[in-house]
């Protein structure tokens, strides 16, 4: 069964609204560490065409870290797979406390 105990990325990609605030927190608060966070499209970064509306908010990361940023509204397929691998490859082997420095 899925669940976000078993994720290492969460991927938001739409807007931040009143109602998925205390959702998205508790979503990001199950996840394991280490944990990453991106967010796709200009509505998770910022709110987009939508910011000044009454029921949008502003950019997730005004609620939780985020890892990595991926612009456009709609982002470019070619846009999301590089942030992805970009994620991917910047992700150590080890912890950092595990890793050994030369």
């Amino acid at each position: 069964m899925p669940s976000p105990r078993h994720a290492d990325v969460l991927l938001v990609t739409g807007t931040l609204n009143p109602l998925m605030k205390d959702r998205l927190k508790t979503v990001y608060d199950q996840m394991p560490n280490p944990k990453y966070v991106v967010a796709i499209g200009a509505c998770a970064l910022g709110g987009g065409v939508m910011k000044d509306c009454y029921n949008a908010g502003h950019g997730i990361d005004t609620l939780i870290p985020v890892d990595l940023y991926i612009p456009g509204c709609p982002p470019k397929p070619e846009g999301i797979i590089y942030g992805i691998l970009k994620l991917v490859t910047g992700i150590p082997d080890k912890p950092e406390e595990e890793q050994v420095v030369n």
